[in-house]
């Protein structure tokens, strides 16, 4: 038996110990449904490590740590972003999985992925380029976009089925294929709705004591015990099951704090102030590319010209691309005359 373990590769090594360890629920490695495209198997790790690693390392991943989280630019270093957002469910998401015996690195590529192709400025932008294009535009779809197509110059990132179907179906209506994205899909809502309130309290939004206390004696009363309930309570009742589950008194007080969240936090006038701004620039963003394709990129032509996809959807493909940064100095660079000077 030690000769034949001797002469495994470390990943078979890894893919035999989850076999020892993991959950029958488990999604192992050595079963994954595959990629597109089939690829020789690294030596050293399993499919969804390197799945993990390649979403780390891709141009896409790096960018979210310029894009808005909740509030638009504001003054002070300490403000989630679309970046520290994907890392706080990436975290909460392993200590669920590692908990249940499942598989943490799907888990964590999944949450690394889960935002990619989101637009800058959050939702205000997601919710400008779906009204613009007559193809729509919903941030899980193009995150799939981003893994499929976009990325390594228009070879995309060649990742396996289950990870492509966790970050498609993160969003509340999804319905995930493994235990490790229905973790994911939990987890997203999780790190949103507590990080929000850290964020909305840091920005004088709100205190502590303005959530009702309906949902803090259910839930808790600061950010630390609210996920330690949460985190708990999904763990307790998931267990040995092949489902992830959440009690109903848990559950029903996480939606209504989400509630709570979407009426004073997320339509707050004072903390969306920015967002009209943000969307008519988006819109005339997309208006000008639209009627200037020949202004973008030579990858995001080429897909025009061979007739590979349609031009709105690319338009959307290169804006949403886009740092919040990076937008506004574009439009600035479209619509702002600059002085001439003699050289």
């Amino acid at each position: 038996m030690s000769n034949q373990v001797e002469h495994l590769s470390i990943r078979e090594q890894t893919e035999r110990r989850e076999h020892q360890f993991l959950s029958r629920y488990a999604a192992f490695s050595d079963q994954s449904l595959g990629r597109d495209f089939e690829e020789e198997k690294c030596d050293m790790r399993t499919c969804y490590q390197r799945d993990r690693d390649r979403i780390l390392h891709c141009k896409s991943f790096r960018r979210l740590k310029h894009k808005t989280q909740v509030f638009l630019a504001p003054e002070g270093d300490h403000y989630r972003t679309r970046l520290t957002h994907t890392l706080e469910v990436a975290q909460i998401a392993r200590t669920i999985a590692k908990s249940l015996s499942l598989n943490e690195e799907l888990t964590e590529a999944i949450a690394l992925g889960h935002d990619l192709g989101h637009t800058p400025f959050g939702h205000a932008g997601e919710r400008t380029l779906n009204a613009a294009s007559p193809y729509g535009f919903r941030h899980n779809e193009q995150s799939i976009r981003v893994v499929e197509v976009l990325e390594r110059d228009g070879r995309g990132m060649n990742l396996t089925k289950e990870v492509r179907d966790g970050i498609l179906n993160h969003k509340t209506t999804g319905e995930p294929m493994t235990l490790e994205g229905k973790i994911v899909r939990l987890s997203d809502k999780i790190a949103y709705i507590n990080h929000d309130i850290d964020d909305a309290i840091r920005g004088h939004i709100m205190v502590e004591e303005d959530i009702p206390k309906e949902y803090t004696d259910v839930l808790g009363c600061s950010i630390k015990q609210r996920l330690n309930t949460l985190i708990h309570d999904i763990i307790e009742n998931s267990l040995g099951k092949d489902d992830i589950c959440m009690s109903e008194r848990i559950q029903a007080g996480m939606y209504n704090l989400r509630k709570y969240m979407f009426a004073s936090v997320y339509t707050n006038p004072e903390v969306k102030g920015e967002e009209k701004k943000a969307e008519a620039m988006i819109m005339e963003l997309y208006n000008y590319y639209l009627s200037h394709k020949e202004k973008m990129p030579k990858e995001y032509k080429n897909m025009i010209s061979n007739g590979s996809q349609p031009e709105e959807v690319v338009v959307c493909d290169y804006i949403a691309g886009m740092t919040d940064q990076y937008s506004i100095e574009t439009y600035k660079n479209i619509k702002i005359p600059v002085f001439w000077v003699v050289k």
